[in-house]
């Protein structure tokens, strides 16, 4: 198992990271569940930090928690690498089909496409960009939303 992997799948270490890098998905109530490095899901819950006034889980927090399965999945395939890759979001694009009133877990499968992309770049010395796909389910495994993020990953020059 990778370090990042092994370190995001610690829940102290997680919840540690989440709170120096990314606080607003810590309040939020993200967590990643499990992560491989072909697959990561991730939840978000229905709480008083994450609810709009429509009494639904708010769409940023659903975007948070897409993008997160999607982002570790590529920090998995660079984290510690030499040379370094940066990863940056070029693009998103979200459907909606139902509201969000419980936990909302996304999973991205899309493991294995990151790392030939991650692998692409490192080859030419230069930039790849990849679009990854995470879908939101509820409880009830009813699909909430689907999310599209373009990443571009950018070897870093020494």
């Amino acid at each position: 198992m990778n370090a990042f992997v092994k370190m995001v799948s610690n829940p102290l270490k997680f919840r540690l990271f989440l709170l120096t890098r990314l606080p607003s998905a810590y309040f939020a109530g993200v967590r990643i569940k499990s992560i491989t490095t072909d697959k990561c899901v991730v939840t978000v819950p229905y709480k008083w930090f994450s609810t709009n006034p429509f009494r639904s889980t708010y769409f940023a927090c659903l975007a948070m928690a897409a993008e997160m399965s999607t982002g570790a999945l590529a920090m998995a395939h660079i984290y510690k690498r030499k040379p370094g890759i940066s990863m940056l979001i070029t693009e998103m694009n979200a459907e909606y089909y139902k509201k969000a009133t419980g936990i909302t877990t996304f999973v991205c499968r899309d493991g294995v496409a990151l790392r030939d992309a991650v692998e692409a770049a490192v080859a030419t010395d230069g930039t790849n960009v990849i679009t990854v796909k995470s879908s939101g389910t509820n409880d009830a495994g009813e699909l909430i939303a689907e999310f599209s993020f373009t990443w571009s990953l950018k070897v870093r020059r020494r």
